[in-house]
């Protein structure tokens, strides 16, 4: 601007020269001319000027306002941003005060799942390891059957087998080995030595003659068979081998030879379900048995028939040790009457200490008290003497006929029970 104003200012004066110009002539005309090109250069750089300088001035505003522009547009930004950060901020917050108890829930969740992994590898673990050992005791099982099998299949073998299960239920039974029973008894005939397994031993020296016997083969081949004929004629077979037992053992005639015995003997058979499984191939072979003099006893039967006589033994015992029994219940009735009389003395003692104490008392309340208290009534003491509580002993009299009867009187006359003519009294 200032540039403009020089230029209309240059403007003037060439006008005002012109004016001045005509009085002084043509010589004022020509410098005219030149001060006017010289203006028009002037004006021309002026304007070439202003206009940079309109240009720079324009860029410089624009520029400013860009700044300006741009300033505000952080500043508003910024506000806009501020704003967006605590909006989202909250946002946040709530959300996470939702997903929060989500987040628990998860975190119990996993938890559980991974405790629950954890049992179920220990689990897996624990049952792999019970899995393995029922392999390995299976195989054991297998292996020690197999040779149980292929020792049973042997008759020495089967033989001991059978006599250690009949020792088993002698013992079962409570009968003593060598009093009751006796193992291996050898007996010479003239069709060689009968050794018998077990010969049990009657109250009145009578004699029971057990033998065991161990039929195996066939029940084996039934057992081990794939189909029912296969099984069927192993049955059979293992009846036979029971029949056969049953016609040896009673072709020994055991009992003509352990006399005094009963007529029959007594064939041990160690599993039940031997005899069953033979019964069912061969219905008749217990009546075959009776007809043979044989009794043909499994554990249970021949337990049962054992209890029996260890009780006829009791029986018998208590009937020879009648008299010793008699001759100790004298001894213990006379020391039950010296011990009778020893509690009635010591009844008397105490009820006597009890009335020398009563007297004592008496005289510690009507002589020894009186003077006592005196040192209460003077101020000495300030604590007030008790007197004690005489005693009174409740003591019961012995009246038991066996206590009150003297040492000499062994025996005291008991209550009898009526009896029948022909038979002896029975004492209590």
């Amino acid at each position: 601007m200032e540039l403009l104003w020089g230029v209309l200012g240059l403007g003037v004066g060439v006008a005002l020269g012109w004016l001045l110009a005509g009085r002084r002539g043509l010589s004022a005309l020509h410098l005219a001319q030149v001060r006017a090109e010289k203006a028009e250069a002037l004006l021309a750089a002026s304007e070439q000027h202003g206009a940079d300088r309109v240009a720079a001035l324009t860029a410089q505003a624009f520029a400013e306002s860009s700044d300006r522009l741009l300033a505000l547009a952080q500043e508003r930004f910024a506000a806009d941003q501020k704003i967006a950060a605590g909006e989202l901020a909250s946002r946040e917050q709530a959300f996470r005060g939702l997903l929060d108890p989500m987040t628990r829930a998860l975190d119990d969740v996993r938890r559980q799942l991974t405790t629950s992994e954890q049992a179920r590898v220990e689990g897996h673990a624990a049952l792999s390891a019970q899995v393995r050992a029922m392999r390995e005791d299976a195989t054991a099982l297998r292996d020690q059957t197999s040779r149980l099998v292929t020792a049973l299949r042997g008759s020495q073998a089967r033989g001991r087998w059978g006599e250690v299960q009949l020792r088993r239920v002698v013992e079962a039974a409570g009968m003593l080995d060598r009093v009751d029973f006796t193992e291996q008894e050898h007996a010479r005939t003239d069709d060689g030595a009968l050794r018998p397994d077990l010969v049990v031993r009657l109250a009145g020296g009578k004699r029971v003659v057990v033998d065991a016997k161990v039929p195996f083969l066939g029940f084996l081949e039934a057992a081990e068979a794939d189909d029912p004929s296969g099984r069927a004629a192993g049955l059979e077979a293992h009846a036979r081998q029971v029949r056969t037992h049953v016609d040896a053992l009673a072709a020994k005639r055991y009992w003509e030879q352990f006399t005094p015995a009963p007529e029959f003997v007594v064939m041990f058979v160690p599993v039940e379900s031997f005899l069953s499984a033979a019964l069912e191939a061969d219905p008749t072979l217990v009546e075959h048995a009776f007809d043979k003099q044989v009794i043909i006893a499994t554990p249970i039967s021949l337990l049962a028939l054992l209890r029996t006589v260890a009780y006829a033994w009791r029986q018998d015992a208590l009937a020879d040790n009648a008299q010793k029994v008699l001759d100790v219940g004298r001894e213990l009735h006379g020391r039950l009457a010296t011990m009778g009389g020893h509690l009635s003395k010591l009844g008397r003692a105490l009820d006597s200490a009890a009335g020398a104490y009563n007297e004592t008392v008496g005289s510690l309340e009507r002589r020894v008290l009186v003077s006592a208290r005196r040192f209460q009534a003077l101020g000495v003491v300030d604590t007030e003497l008790d007197a004690p509580q005489p005693a009174n002993p409740r003591l019961s009299a012995v009246s038991a006929p066996e206590l009150v009867a003297s040492a000499e009187e062994q025996v005291v006359a008991l209550e009898t029970e009526p009896r029948t003519p022909g038979t002896e009294p029975r004492t209590g």
